[in-house]
């Protein structure tokens, strides 16, 4: 099958950047990648569900080919409404979502503001909040954001004489990513410089810790508003830990809470097809091993 088509959207002054997988007539299902991430990272899980949904998988403001902001100004609230505004591109009047870390708390963050446009919410690894997280006073949090972006205006990015280089990279970091995966990343999460090197597409900006956060009882608050049926999906090797163990669920009105055994935070790449059997099994469709999708 014919890979996505690229387009573009307009947010708050930025150009972003979206996979439409087709299948227009379809109801819309987005998918949201995390932190430092792209949307081709759901290439897998998008070729499964294509047949069954008309599947966008955008690249967050300041990933992949969409704009970085002006000023590194990246907070939750921001990327809700970049996902509002996609959203409402699709012209349909309720999306089903999936998102991996810092994008299934943005699902979360729009399903809660907005109940009524989330038909179905698969979190994976993204419950980063915990009942007993404290909070910081306040200048505090304004102290540690600036000396967080003084510290990247001094850094320089990382380059890398090949794309194969930045695959291995990617290796380092995740044991259980296989050759042609970590190629495929590398391949969309890496742009040429001028000097022929390549270095990441994402804003280091983005790295930086807003002040004006969301805090536990924002999510939790927002948690209890979410009206449509939520799959909480952990990785038992995870550096978030257990939201099964932690009764996460107990948070929301339909909410179930599942852990992939052998898979850490990047369990869609670490177990394919038990993360694509649970999404597909909550979605109400067949079962489908991953490589099947390819």
């Amino acid at each position: 099958m014919p890979g996505p088509q690229s387009r573009y959207y307009e947010s708050q002054g930025l150009h972003l950047h979206y996979a439409d997988w087709g299948n227009d007539a379809a109801p819309p299902l987005i998918l949201i990648h995390g932190g430092r991430d792209h949307c081709r990272s759901w290439d897998l899980i998008a070729r499964s569900l294509r047949r069954h949904y008309h599947v966008l998988a955008p690249d967050l403001r300041g990933h992949g080919d969409s704009e970085w902001t002006n000023g590194g100004s990246y907070s939750l609230p921001e990327y809700v409404y970049d996902l509002a505004r996609l959203v409402r591109l699709t012209g349909a009047n309720e999306a089903a979502m999936v998102g991996h870390s810092m994008g299934g708390m943005i699902g979360l963050a729009f399903a809660g503001t907005f109940p009524d446009k989330v038909s179905s919410l698969v979190v994976l690894d993204g419950v980063v909040v915990s009942p007993n997280t404290q909070k910081a006073p306040t200048h505090e949090r304004i102290a540690k954001w600036i000396s967080q972006l003084d510290g990247l205006e001094e850094r320089k990015p990382r380059c890398y004489r090949t794309v194969a280089e930045a695959a291995a990279q990617m290796s380092a970091h995740n044991k259980r990513l296989t050759p042609e995966l970590a190629l495929h990343l590398a391949n969309h999460g890496v742009r040429q410089n001028a000097d022929g090197t390549y270095s990441w597409k994402f804003d280091p900006y983005q790295r930086a810790m807003a002040p004006h956060r969301l805090w536990p009882e924002d999510h939790f608050a927002l948690w209890s508003r979410i009206t449509c049926p939520t799959l909480l999906l952990s990785a038992n090797e995870s550096f978030l830990g257990d939201a099964e163990a932690r009764g996460v669920a107990n948070y929301f009105k339909q909410a179930r809470a599942e852990t992939v055994s052998g898979a850490g935070h990047w369990l869609h790449h670490d177990k394919p097809d038990e993360v694509l059997r649970l999404v597909r099994s909550f979605l109400g469709l067949p079962d489908e091993i991953a490589s099947a999708a390819v």
